[in-house]
C-alpha cells in the first residue's frame, strides 16, 4: 500500500547531494595535485580560475578541505555579509 504524502515528482525543488566521493587525488612530492578532467568539466573550472580553499578543524587539526571557485565564494560572502554591513554603516538618522 502506498503512503499518502507529498511526492517529489514534478516538484520544482532541486535536490542537493552532499559529501560524494568524486575521485581520489594524489599529492606529489612538491605538494601539487591534479583535478581530473571530468571534475574540472563538471565544475566548469578553466585554466586561470582561482579556487578558495576552505577548511574545517576538529581538535586543532584540519579534517575537511573544500575548494570553491573564488568568484562564487566572493558572491557567497557578499550575500551573507552585505546586509550586515549595510546595517552597521547606517547612521542613527537611518535607523
Amino acid at each position: 500500500m502506498a503512503k499518502k504524502g507529498k511526492s517529489s515528482k514534478g516538484s520544482s525543488a532541486k535536490r542537493v547531494s552532499c559529501c560524494k566521493v568524486e575521485s581520489l587525488i594524489s599529492i606529489d612530492e612538491r605538494g601539487q595535485m591534479v583535478l581530473p578532467k571530468e571534475i574540472r568539466e563538471k565544475a566548469n573550472i578553466r585554466p586561470g580560475d582561482k579556487l578558495a580553499l576552505v577548511s574545517w578543524q576538529k581538535d586543532g587539526k584540519i579534517c575537511c578541505i573544500n575548494l570553491v571557485k573564488a568568484e562564487d565564494f566572493s558572491d557567497m560572502v557578499r550575500g551573507a555579509l552585505g546586509p550586515m554591513m549595510k546595517e552597521m554603516v547606517k547612521t542613527p538618522h537611518d535607523r
